[in-house]
């Protein structure tokens, strides 16, 4: 089977757009082919194996979203908060200046991977029109 979805989850709340979201996703399952058209790149990263970014009608780039996403981390960033909300941005080659007491204070670790919507950014210098 073969499904068109254009914009499914526009103008939705977020419970709704959940719902819709883990439908595609069990159709997905089943073996259904799905073609999605969306202005939303978090959507697209959470439900599409592969994706074809267009900008005015032409095709930017294409491949899987975890592919586009290491293509384009170029930088290798980390984010740190410590407990008193203090966040910090490490380059991966400067981690060794992290001393042991900022271990100590650490509240979270997070990547700084791009989203599919930084890389469309990046590729086109625009916004995600209509």
């Amino acid at each position: 089977a073969v499904l068109f979805l254009d914009e499914p989850t526009s103008g939705l709340d977020p419970t709704t757009s959940r719902t819709i979201h883990e439908l595609i996703l069990e159709l997905k399952t089943a073996g259904t082919t799905i073609f999605l058209t969306t202005h939303d790149m978090n959507e697209a990263s959470l439900l599409c194996d592969y994706v074809a970014l267009l900008n005015k009608g032409k095709l930017v780039e294409q491949g899987a979203p975890s592919e586009l996403i290491q293509r384009y981390n170029k930088d290798k960033k980390i984010k740190v908060t410590d407990y008193n909300g203090n966040q910090i941005t490490f380059d991966f080659t400067s981690l060794e200046q992290v001393s042991q007491t900022d271990l100590e204070n650490i509240f979270s670790i997070h990547s700084c991977e791009p989203t599919l919507e930084d890389i469309f950014i990046t590729l086109t210098g625009g916004k995600l029109n209509a």
